[in-house]
């Protein structure tokens, strides 16, 4: 019994471990079930988060996509990317615009055969792509009427491999116009500074022609100019008077005649007879150029206009040839009419001044020869003075060379010069009025005699006061007797009331008289003659006076003639 009992307490014992274990087991399974429950709760909800964020990144990129894609559409210029074939692989609205075709059939296919349209790639693309960092390349395009800038970037990844080509298709048209409109206008000012330039310097009528025609080429471009004079001649010739360009013998078979005839019927001869611009847009299908098309096509002219040159009638045109056709715009043939008239009005002033000169030239003779003729007829009466006087016969001549000699001396102009030597020539006319016997008289003259000779400055001034001098002679011959402290005659001037004129012939004249044989004494000589005024320096005679003469005589050599 005690056996079977344990036995049994035995297999009770084994029966509760077993249960117990079962119970761990259970335990145990149910915590894993749990933990296996929350780890998949917890993948579950990083899952979905996960979701959630690549969902929003994706948000993200399209919206950055569709940003990238507004962006490029809102840029109105065109602007498309390209592979290494040159396949297109994006383009913006502009783009799509320009090349007139819908976006499906834009992609994967070359450029260049879509916008702009060419044989092959663009230069500035070809030398991007040979570049491995991104640089900008750049050159205009021409499409049609339109001017683009292509700008070209290529991109390439962190190794340096390309990945795609970025162009940029600015359109630069309007700012082209504008810039070659400032070209114009900036050689239309040179032109017309270049012409007035001409108008102002030109002193004969061939150099203005030459300088108009050689600022036209030079100024504008064209290939030739060229100006012809109206004939008066038989056949109404046009002769070329200048010309500027490529000629290369043009104008030598031209024959121009403003006749109504075959030659006359061009554009210069219209130009003379209507006295209105003709223009020749294209040389190659003008009839009325029919004589000279040849042998202007061989030279490159493809257009021309011809100006007419009218000074209340037409004298000349002025002929301007281009290289292309169409090239006179309206505002190109408003600058060379207003050349034209500037010319018309330059010919007519140089006209005018040769008119003028020639006259001036004849007024200029003229009055040399009244002057020449009203000098000898003062000469003349000076002699008949010393023919009176034979003992002083030369004393007025000598004065007078003396009296130039130091005028000379004393840098005074030319003109006064002359005038002071005239002066001297006649110093003494008023003693026409003294009796022969007075003048004559070989002993000492009584002051009654004395009195009569003081007057002869007044009696000539009163013969010469009459006689229209272009300078005051008549006042040279009063005064000539006056001294600087009021002691002379006859109207006891002092000083700076004496004329300069008047000084320099008081001084001449008494040189000659103490050098000089007098009726009444023997000439004392000029050493003298150069003790009296230097002593009386300053206070009968100018001191300036005294000087040049002492220097003439002295240091100089002078002698009377």
């Amino acid at each position: 019994m005690t056996g079977s009992a344990e036995k049994l307490q035995h297999e009770l014992q084994a029966a509760q471990r077993t249960i117990a274990e079962l119970q761990a087991k259970l335990e145990n399974r149910e915590t894993g079930q749990r933990l296996v429950t929350l780890e998949l709760e917890e993948n579950r909800s990083a899952l979905l988060f996960m979701l959630e964020d690549l969902e929003a990144g994706r948000k993200k990129v399209e919206h950055a996509h569709q940003e990238w894609v507004a962006a490029l559409d809102a840029v109105n210029d065109p602007i498309f990317l390209h592979d290494q074939q040159f396949r297109i692989l994006r383009c913006n609205n502009a783009y799509q615009q320009c090349a007139g075709i819908p976006f499906h059939e834009l992609i994967g296919r070359p450029y260049y055969e879509v916008f702009p349209k060419n044989h092959a790639p663009l230069p500035c693309c070809l030398r991007a792509m040979e570049k491995a960092e991104e640089e900008e390349e750049e050159e205009e395009v021409a499409v049609g009427d339109a001017i683009y800038r292509s700008r070209t970037f290529s991109i390439h990844d962190e190794h340096e491999v390309y990945l795609y080509s970025v162009h940029i298709l600015e359109d630069i048209t309007e700012s082209k116009l504008a810039e070659t409109a400032i070209q114009h206008a900036n050689r239309a000012l040179a032109t017309l500074s270049a012409v007035n330039r001409s108008l102002v310097r030109s002193d004969s009528e061939e150099e203005l022609l030459q300088s108009i025609c050689q600022a036209i080429i030079t100024q504008r471009g064209y290939r030739l100019a060229w100006v012809g004079y109206v004939q008066h001649d038989e056949s109404k010739s046009i002769k070329i008077m200048a010309s500027s360009g490529h000629d290369e013998g043009y104008l030598d078979a031209l024959q121009l005649t403003w006749a109504e005839t075959e030659r006359g019927m061009g554009p210069a001869g219209h130009a003379v007879r209507s006295g209105s611009t003709q223009l020749c847009q294209d040389i190659a299908s003008d009839p009325l150029f029919f004589p000279w098309r040849e042998a202007a096509l061989q030279r490159g002219y493809a257009s021309c206009i011809v100006l007419p040159l009218s000074n209340g009638e037409v004298f000349g045109v002025l002929a301007v040839y281009a290289g292309e056709v169409n090239a006179f715009s309206p505002a190109e043939i408003d600058l060379l009419e207003e050349m034209a008239g500037d010319l018309a009005f330059g010919v007519r002033g140089l006209h005018i001044r040769r008119e003028r000169d020639l006259a001036q030239d004849k007024n200029r003779q003229q009055l040399v020869q009244l002057q020449d003729s009203l000098e000898d007829t003062v000469r003349a009466i000076a002699t008949i003075v010393e023919m009176r006087d034979p003992y002083t016969a030369g004393h007025q001549v000598r004065v007078a060379d003396l009296a130039a000699a130091l005028a000379k001396q004393l840098g005074l102009p030319e003109e006064q010069v002359h005038a002071i030597h005239l002066a001297g020539i006649v110093h003494d006319l008023g003693k026409i009025q003294i009796p022969a016997e007075i003048l004559s008289k070989p002993g000492k003259i009584t002051d009654l005699e004395f009195g009569l000779i003081k007057v002869h400055p007044q009696a000539g001034y009163d013969i010469l006061k009459g006689i229209s001098f272009p300078w005051p002679i008549a006042q040279m011959v009063l005064q000539h007797h006056e001294r600087l402290d009021g002691s002379g005659y006859p109207q006891g001037l002092k000083d700076g009331d004496i004329l300069i004129e008047a000084r320099i012939l008081s001084v001449a004249d008494v040189v000659e008289a103490i050098s000089a044989h007098r009726p009444y004494r023997p000439g004392l000589g000029t050493e003298v003659a150069m003790e009296e005024i230097t002593k009386n320096r300053g206070k009968f005679y100018d001191p300036q006076v005294v000087d040049a003469c002492v220097t003439l005589f002295r240091e100089q050599g002078y002698t009377f003639k």
